[in-house]
């Protein structure tokens, strides 16, 4: 194994805390080349697909990536923006915010950065880029408040990799869940509240999160049990009955069976049941992007209204919002203490590095 180092750091340099916050990722572009890359890095993780690699891998590459990039980057093509795929331009403004919000407690000790888990900008590139810039404690923040192996693990599996190349590696705190810190439970329980202030209340609200197969819990995986709590704890902060909302699961594919209720299927048979409105909210994403502009936003809103609904609607995810800034601020700020109270000097770090022959 070839060791990296950090060859552009300078013991000028003060000592400074790094902030890594992470997103899944989203191809460069809506076209089927694109497209091709993103889903051949995401698919062949083994913590996505859990499929022997040799069988998984005549699927992946003989049908799946030969049918899938072109209605993927059809899809693609109905959300994408002036600025780029919304997953990447809503990350980016989280990151700048968090900056300016973390800056303006700490300064320029604490240094801001993100990264995605497939595509770019890669989580190596990113800790080589904070390393140089003399980060020597990293605090990791996954942007998955539910933990999930396919997801939170597949992230530390990255993470850990990388810094396993590495000569040095920086002391490391890594958020694995928030899907109950108050904080964020307060940021989704307004976001409600603030949409409903403006279009009211429908006969249901639905909890959708991403699925996963049910065989990641029967193996051990909390995600199930987390996303649950998410919903109970926000739903007795507003004093919902227990009649007034739902907590299903969406983004199924295979024939495998997934988390359930799945939330395709319910919406389609809510009007049979006399439920002529809903309103759907994704509290397991952090920014909005294909799985809640296009498939809730989209997709699943027709599935409603043909099977007989009147009203739906979608309320978007936490994105920049200054609410959830603060919650995921106040979640960094868990995993920050004692890391601000170094007081090393910088010049007298320099002085005796040259001392002792740093070129440096």
């Amino acid at each position: 194994m070839k060791f990296i180092g950090s060859p552009n750091f300078d013991h000028s340099q003060p000592p400074r805390v790094g902030v890594l916050i992470t997103n899944l990722g989203t191809p460069e572009a809506p076209e089927k080349g694109a497209l091709r890359r993103y889903l051949g890095q995401f698919l062949w993780d083994p913590r996505v697909v859990e499929i022997p690699r040799l069988l998984w891998w005549l699927i992946l590459h003989g049908i799946i990536l030969r049918l899938r990039p072109s209605r993927s980057a059809a899809a693609y093509r109905q959300i994408w923006t002036d600025r780029g795929s919304p997953l990447m331009v809503n990350t980016q403004d989280q990151a700048l915010a968090l900056r300016r919000h973390l800056q303006a407690r700490h300064g320029d000790r604490v240094l801001v950065e993100f990264a995605m888990r497939y595509g770019q900008p890669d989580i190596a590139s990113t800790v080589q880029g904070m390393l140089d810039r003399g980060v020597d404690k990293l605090v990791v923040l996954p942007l998955y408040p539910q933990y999930s192996g396919p997801t939170t693990g597949s992230t530390f599996d990255a993470l850990a990799a990388d810094l396993g190349r590495r000569r040095w590696v920086p002391q490391l705190r890594f958020v694995a869940q928030y899907h109950d810190h108050p904080a964020y439970i307060e940021a989704l329980a307004q976001s409600i509240l603030a949409y409903r202030k403006v279009h009211g209340s429908a006969d249901k609200l639905v909890f959708s999160y991403h699925g996963e197969p049910r065989r990641c819990l029967d193996l051990g995986d909390p995600y199930f049990c987390q996303c649950h709590k998410t919903t109970r704890l926000v739903v007795e902060h507003l004093g919902l009955a227990e009649d007034a909302y739902l907590t299903t699961f969406q983004s199924r594919f295979g024939k495998a069976e997934w988390l359930q209720p799945y939330t395709d299927a319910t919406l389609k048979s809510l009007p049979g049941s006399g439920v002529k409105s809903v309103q759907v909210i994704c509290p397991g994403f952090s920014a909005d992007c294909l799985e809640t502009l296009e498939e809730i936003g989209v997709e699943n809103r027709d599935y409603f209204l043909q099977a007989g609904g009147e009203r739906y609607e979608y309320i978007p995810c936490l994105n920049s919002d200054a609410e959830h800034i603060t919650a995921l601020a106040a979640v960094l700020e868990d995993n920050l203490q004692g890391w601000l109270e170094d007081r090393r000097n910088p010049d007298a770090t320099q002085a005796r590095a040259k001392a002792l022959g740093a070129a440096r």
